[in-house]
């Protein structure tokens, strides 16, 4: 890895985008020995680890699992993009954000089959079929995403794996306690990462009254904020 791609931990914080746009080339085993390595340092509930990753890179079960979860993003994102809009208002001016967002989650979905990694991060149940256990799996899908930074990489975290789960869970053989609870893809960015934005500190962040920030919730000199969205 180049020196020039190291972060150091809070710049890696702030600067972890979702990076859907990937060179063509593979991720060397030793950083995906890395990357992983961090992921399984994740907190979990009584610390029981019930989290579990299945990497995917080129072979003939990874390029089959890929196309399939394929056919999941495409789903997801055409009803999304219908149902949201993103090709009315100012979706249809070229260089707005809901147009550029739109031109990168369709470029994802179109070239998802041919992401260099891919990861499905899957949650053991251990108190039977009920919501997902999240505080136990997806700091750990945080870390892996963070140590991907740190080592000159990017991922997006997605749940496009939703559509054909059934089908996954089948070709993979899973437990029936297993569930799959993310796919990320990973890769070398093709483009870069940078300052992501964010609300402003003091509306997300209360002192001891609902609703009213402590003085000292001030952002750093320089952030840069997104749209408010809604609740």
């Amino acid at each position: 890895m180049d020196d020039n791609d190291r972060v150091e931990l809070l710049e890696g914080l702030r600067t972890t985008r979702a990076i859907r746009r990937y060179r063509p080339e593979p991720v060397p085993d030793g950083v995906l020995r890395d990357i992983l390595f961090a992921a399984t340092r994740a907190p979990s509930g009584s610390n029981r680890q019930p989290f579990r990753f299945m990497v995917f890179t080129d072979s003939e079960r990874s390029r089959e699992v890929k196309e399939l979860i394929a056919r999941g993003a495409r789903e997801i994102w055409g009803g999304k993009r219908t149902n949201e809009g993103y090709d009315e208002g100012s979706g249809r001016v070229a260089d707005s954000p809901k147009a550029r967002m739109a031109a990168t989650m369709q470029h994802y979905v179109e070239n998802f089959a041919d992401v260099p990694v891919l990861v499905l991060a899957i949650n053991l149940r251990y108190r039977g079929k009920v919501q997902i256990e999240g505080a136990s799996i997806y700091p750990a899908c945080q870390n892996l995403l963070l140590a991907a930074r740190g080592l000159g990489y990017g991922g997006a975290l997605t749940g496009f794996h939703g559509p054909v789960e059934a089908e996954l869970t089948t070709l993979l053989g899973l437990p029936d306690h297993a569930q799959i609870a993310a796919t990320i893809t990973l890769g070398k960015p093709a483009g870069g990462h940078g300052p992501v934005r964010r609300a402003p500190i003091a509306e997300l962040v209360f002192g001891d009254t609902w609703g009213e920030a402590p003085i000292w919730a001030v952002d750093p000199e320089g952030t840069r904020f997104t749209a408010k969205m809604p609740l």
